[in-house]
């Protein structure tokens, strides 16, 4: 892909992420708790999940191995933080499911189109068409942004895993009840997980510095803020306004 395509793609897919993030607020995505018939087809949701996540995994390897499987950092350490974390969401995440939800086929399609796309971009971003900055080497990785974005990237991550713990064990077995997550993060927003995910690659961003990593960014909370916002109304019509307190919605004390 010449440098002129892959920017082509960074502009096309901030301005498709613009859509989606004004969309969302209108039209509610038809999985996890707001699934509905209306979307069509469902399958088994762990199996959903590992198709829609493992492509950003199966992208991301294939284009390492294909431009030389370089060590060379930081762009290979980078590597390893998106690899962690989609290793995490492809195929352990999925495993510790419960239940027996299902997700609808045109939701995960949709994530699998997107994650395949968003492995050639953070692939490129590191491999193709990399910050020149990471010419330096090592040295690049005691840079302020550096330490500072690895550092934001593993408190997300940490958040985000614990999060989901926290959700996995509202029910016990046989329980079909809904609850309001209070632990943890959840005590500041009530979408912990989102919070988390979006520190992500928010650190991953300031570490990599590269147009692509931000990109990223805006996809994220182009896809998680608006549906932080339909979680928090609807908890607060099932659960009421005094239970949810002054909980935001995915940013403590400010949204």
């Amino acid at each position: 892909m010449s440098e002129s395509a892959f920017d082509l793609l960074l502009w096309t897919m901030t301005i498709t992420a613009a859509v989606v993030f004004v969309s969302l607020y209108f039209v509610t995505a038809g999985y996890g708790q707001f699934r509905t018939k209306q979307w069509g087809w469902s399958i088994d949701n762990r199996l959903a999940w590992v198709l829609m996540e493992a492509p950003a995994f199966l992208t991301m390897l294939v284009l390492w191995i294909s431009t030389g499987s370089s060590t060379a950092q930081p762009a290979f350490l980078l590597f390893l933080l998106f690899m962690l974390h989609y290793a995490q969401r492809s195929f352990v995440f999925p495993l510790l499911m419960s239940g027996h939800s299902q997700m609808p086929v045109v939701i995960m399609a949709m994530g699998m189109t997107f994650n395949i796309v968003n492995g050639i971009m953070q692939g490129g971003g590191l491999f193709w068409f990399p910050n020149p900055d990471f010419a330096e080497g090592t040295a690049y990785l005691t840079r302020w942004n550096a330490l500072l974005g690895i550092a934001v990237f593993l408190f997300g991550m940490a958040i985000n895993l614990h999060s989901d713990h926290v959700i996995r064990h509202l029910r016990q077995p046989g329980d079909t009840r809904h609850y309001l997550p209070q632990r943890g993060m959840y005590r500041y927003v009530t979408s912990a997980n989102y919070l988390g995910e979006l520190l992500e690659w928010t650190g991953f961003a300031i570490a990599a510095a590269t147009p692509a990593a931000w990109v990223f960014v805006i996809w994220t909370a182009a896809n998680l803020v608006p549906r932080a916002h339909a979680i928090h109304k609807k908890y607060r019509a099932e659960f009421g306004n005094i239970a949810v307190g002054q909980r935001k919605r995915i940013i403590p004390f400010v949204y």
